[in-house]
């Protein structure tokens, strides 16, 4: 039965703390409650004063769809706010965005990948705050996909806007314990409060809550694809689709010219955990291979507990380039305001991924080379993992 917590948002509000400040909040359309209140209306309600609303990739209303277009600055009509976009010639706020402001909040829904974007729009802020005195507090919020550590960790100098830090790519930590993590482990040295939830445990998923699903951006529609997405986002480095511009993003794959049962068939051999391919043929709409045909497949998690998404999303890499050579390739830079990296190295973390597809390494022995990174991350996370586990 789902449980009902009370977000790190709705404690803020409740406990007094930001009276008689003037709040910049970052935070975008998902920053809801439990009863679809938003947070800078809950904050208003209280009444607070709130002199600015910083937004993030895709904007403050999530209405930018592809992930490489900038959004501009503009004024909430009604609130009478200014919005500054931190997707912009900016990521960072400027002392002119934050002149209005005594604390800055901090209420955005990650949803547990290192490449997932809000979680350096939120250290660029904790930046930004450092150096010109600001208070920030960060409202926590669930990872939708719970506690599990997965990949490898990013290497030092395939540091980007899809990955600042090293990371595993399914890090399993709330937004609230990465910032404690990004402050203090890798030194930004903010002055940072956190709001904690209330109810919420470990092992949750999303649907383990009460919580509404409001896609924190426009081409992550349901849980599935959070579930899903810490794999399949390798994809955005290829040349394959990974499904944006159909209703299924990133639990669709494929490219023109393949044969989606043969694929589907020599994807289901490979035995892995908790998931079944099933051959699918679609049209994207946008993006790439925009209104072609495109062979591959859909996921379909059957146990979410065993299912291993970066895992996953390596084989389905390896398949393609071993049976569908015509059509694999590695898309090619510029990719998220990097011009000289490939992009599947900065979504992988490492150049390693590449070579290792390219060099025929079985994909056992690629999971096989993450688990020292992984046993490292949960060592080192471990002192900011603020739920327990029960």
């Amino acid at each position: 039965m789902p449980h009902a917590i009370r977000l790190g948002s709705e404690q803020l509000i409740a406990s007094g703390r930001l009276q008689g400040q003037r709040i910049g909040i970052v935070c975008n359309h998902a920053s809801v409650d439990a009863s679809f209140g938003h947070v800078v209306d809950r904050l208003r309600d209280a009444g607070h004063r709130v002199t600015a609303i910083f937004g993030p990739q895709h904007g403050f209303r999530s209405d930018l769809q592809d992930n490489m277009i900038e959004s501009p600055h503009a004024q909430d009509a009604a609130r009478q706010v200014p919005v500054y976009s931190l997707y912009s010639e900016t990521r960072e706020p400027t002392a002119e965005m934050l002149r209005d402001i005594d604390v800055l909040v901090i209420d955005m829904q990650d949803i547990g990948a290192r490449i997932y974007t809000f979680i350096y729009t939120m250290a660029n802020c904790l930046r930004a705050c450092r150096r010109h005195g600001i208070p920030v507090i960060v409202c926590d919020r669930p990872n939708p996909i719970g506690s599990a550590i997965e990949g490898a960790c990013l290497v030092p100098g395939f540091e980007s806007f899809v990955g600042q830090f090293p990371i595993p790519m399914r890090h399993g930590m709330t937004i609230a314990e990465l910032a404690l993590l990004f402050n203090d482990a890798f030194g930004i040295g903010a002055s940072l409060d956190v709001s904690l939830m209330d109810g919420w445990h470990r092992h949750y998923w999303w649907d383990d809550t009460t919580l509404p699903w409001v896609m924190p951006s426009p081409n992550m529609p349901t849980l599935d694809t959070a579930t899903v997405y810490p794999g399949t986002v390798l994809f955005e480095g290829s040349v394959m689709s990974e499904g944006r511009g159909t209703t299924r993003p990133f639990e669709l794959v494929g490219a023109p010219g393949v044969d989606a049962d043969r694929f589907a068939d020599a994807m289901n051999a490979r035995g892995l955990a908790g998931v079944w391919f099933r051959p699918a043929v679609f049209e994207p709409t946008f993006q790439k291979h925009a209104r072609q045909t495109c062979g591959g497949c859909q996921l379909h998690i059957r146990d979410r507990a065993a299912f291993q998404p970066v895992r996953a999303g390596v084989a389905l890499l390896d398949q393609f380039f071993r049976s569908a050579p015509a059509s694999f390739g590695w898309r090619q830079p510029p990719y998220e305001y990097e011009h000289d990296k490939q992009p599947i190295d900065i979504l992988a973390g490492s150049d390693v991924l590449r070579r290792q597809v390219a060099d025929g390494v079985p994909v056992d022995d690629m999971a096989d080379g993450w688990r020292a990174s992984e046993q490292a991350f949960e060592a080192l996370s471990r002192p900011f993992r603020l739920y327990d586990q029960d």
